[in-house]
């Protein structure tokens, strides 16, 4: 029998000012060894679900809370925070409020000599050694790029040789190469050292990857816990609730249903891409269409007209050593009105300054930029501001207000807008927030913070919208009303600008991609253009989406962005009847069945 780590039994949790708990006699147990996926969709109760870990609820947050907690057979109760604190390490999803010294060395050490540990220089040297941080100790931590402050703030928590590690969201705003790094570790430190790793995460493809178990939650309730291949192959519960699984395990569940083996809730399917290469290989099918040519990028309509011009812009800063640090490097583009732009790359590449600096918000160290008709010398942010909405990464820096209705309202009353209070209501209806309105917005959610961050932006109505990584910490149902979000602003907003890692909303959404490297402008092109090269994605540190590699894995004539596309691209034979004859070379006749690991 496994030790029990965590258990939770008949617990609730209500937020002042809340009549609906958040938590509703929620009665779980963790063990040690578990490598456990906490999913659900926004406000299901996943972060505080785990804030009873390590005790900051009940003893932090106030409110109504019932039911019994035991954390390492602890009481949380009956335990202070800094007595669980040395058992479970907690990231949060502003992981970047973590870190709390000037150098990364004074950091990772900063939470065992305040414990009063005497080895505590020992104990975060191993922790940045765990971390490959040991190179960067002497840094200050403002020069890190964004993953390494989060390996750092994971280092943190490391530092004190807990049982329990909590990562909430730990790659909401990472490339996918620094994601696959930061799970890469965490792998390592559940099979190696022992660790029991807790995260919160939306990304299916890594809970696919890595996690052994899956815990679902709504609506405040504990549907179920299930190994992770269980949990994935429900596709319709998931579906029902929000929750999208795998691309690769949703097409494999559209070929049980085109081929009308309706009795699909129980089968184990494939969740891995080699599973699925395997599952669509074995299986007998006609490839239709094969001549057909993938989308083309729409003509330039004759009333577009140039709304920025960037030549040879360049941006530096000036580091505590004296030494200019360059952010973009000779950047020259235009952005015409009609667009919709995606400036993808990897951490650190120069996405965000870019788009502040359309925004006005930073000023070049060179070069030339006009925007909407207005040079940006001698323009200060709030004159650009009636011209240009920029919707920054982390939501909460846009708060002012108590109220997530008073947020909207301050913006639009603050531009002048007229019809003020029919706008307002229109874009919580709109976004969903109109049963959150009365609730402040620093608490609630990440994914909530997000809708009304981008609410904020939308009723405004810009000439020029900027958004910064528009689906960091959203759950798949809400990042799919994005792309109607998106569409609906088309009619309001000259052009969109969206800065990202989600390839999936590039892949559905842009019409335009530019690629950005090094603080330089390496591509510029159609998603067809940019997603057949892989160098180029390897470069840039992306990774095309699983139906991109699924596509080109089986041979298809084109790349297929969506689910739909794929589907009517790829026919199983029972469909086909009539087009066997003449057609040998086109159908394999294999009966194998696939074959996975538990």
């Amino acid at each position: 029998m496994r030790e029990p780590l965590i258990e939770l039994t008949q617990v609730s949790f209500t937020y002042p000012g809340s009549d609906t708990p958040v938590l509703n006699d929620v009665s779980l147990t963790l063990h040690r060894g578990d490598f456990t996926a906490i999913i659900g969709s926004n406000g299901s109760g996943k972060s505080t679900l785990c804030k009873l870990f390590n005790g900051l609820i009940p003893h932090y947050y106030s409110g109504d809370y019932f039911g019994v907690t035991k954390v390492c057979g602890q009481l949380s109760e009956t335990s202070s925070v800094a007595e669980l604190s040395k058992r479970v390490g907690y990231v949060y999803q502003d992981f970047e409020n973590q870190l709390v010294r000037p150098t990364v060395f004074d950091d990772v050490v900063f939470t065992p000599l305040n414990y009063g540990y005497a080895d505590y220089q020992t104990r975060g040297q191993k922790a940045l050694m765990m971390m490959g941080l040991s190179q960067v100790k002497d840094e200050f931590i403002w020069s890190l790029s964004g993953g390494q402050k989060h390996l750092l703030a994971l280092a943190g928590a490391l530092a004190m040789d807990p049982d329990i590690l909590v990562i909430d969201e730990p790659i909401s705003q990472l490339d996918p190469q620094h994601a696959r790094h930061i799970y890469d570790i965490l792998k390592r430190l559940n099979e190696e050292y022992g660790k029991t790793i807790i995260v919160i995460e939306h990304h299916a493809e890594f809970i696919a990857d890595y996690c052994k178990e899956v815990v679902l939650m709504d609506q405040g309730h504990v549907e179920w816990k299930r190994p992770t291949r269980e949990a994935l192959s429900s596709v319709e519960t998931l579906l029902r609730l929000g929750i999208y699984p795998p691309q690769v395990t949703q097409a494999a569940w559209l070929d049980l249903k085109s081929r009308e083996q309706l009795k699909i809730e129980g089968t184990l399917l494939p969740i891995r891409m080699s599973e699925a290469e395997h599952w669509f290989h074995s299986r007998t099918y006609s490839m239709t269409n094969q001549n057909e040519q993938g989308p083309q990028r729409s003509s330039t309509p004759d009333s577009q007209k140039t709304l920025v011009v960037a030549e040879d812009i360049r941006l530096s800063y000036r580091t505590i050593q004296k030494k200019m640090h360059p952010v973009l490097d000779g950047v020259n583009l235009t952005l015409q009105s009609g667009e919709a732009v995606a400036i993808i790359g990897n951490n650190g590449a120069g996405k965000s300054s870019l788009l502040k600096l359309i925004a006005g918000i930073v000023k070049p160290t060179g070069g030339y930029m006009n925007v909407n008709g207005y040079s940006l010398k001698g323009m200060t942010p709030e004159r650009m501001a009636g011209h240009v909405t920029y919707v920054y990464q982390n939501p909460e820096e846009m708060f002012i207000e108590d109220s997530v209705q008073k947020e909207v309202g301050y913006y639009v009353r603050a531009h002048r807008l007229p019809d003020a209070s029919e706008r307002i209501n229109k874009v919580l209806e709109s976004f969903r927030l109109t049963g959150l309105k009365d609730r402040d917005a620093r608490l609630l959610s990440g994914g909530q913070q997000r809708r009304v961050a981008l609410a904020i932006g939308a009723a405004i109505e810009p000439s020029i919208m900027l958004l910064d990584e528009p689906t960091a910490n959203l759950d798949i149902a809400t990042k799919q009303e994005m792309l109607s979000v998106l569409s609906t602003l088309k009619s309001h907003v000259e052009t969109v600008v969206i800065a990202t890692h989600d390839m999936q909303l590039v892949a559905e959404w842009a019409s335009r991609i530019i690629v950005m490297h090094q603080g330089k402008v390496i591509a510029d092109g159609t998603k067809e253009q940019i997603f057949e090269d892989m160098k180029l994605l390897e470069r840039a540190g992306l990774l095309p989406t699983q139906l991109m590699e699924l596509s080109r894995s089986l041979g298809l004539p084109r790349i297929c962005y969506t689910l739909d596309d794929f589907m009517e691209f790829y026919k199983p034979i029972e469909d086909e009847d009539s087009q066997r004859e003449g057609e040998g070379s086109s159908w394999t006749s294999s009966k194998r069945h696939l074959t996975v690991s538990p």
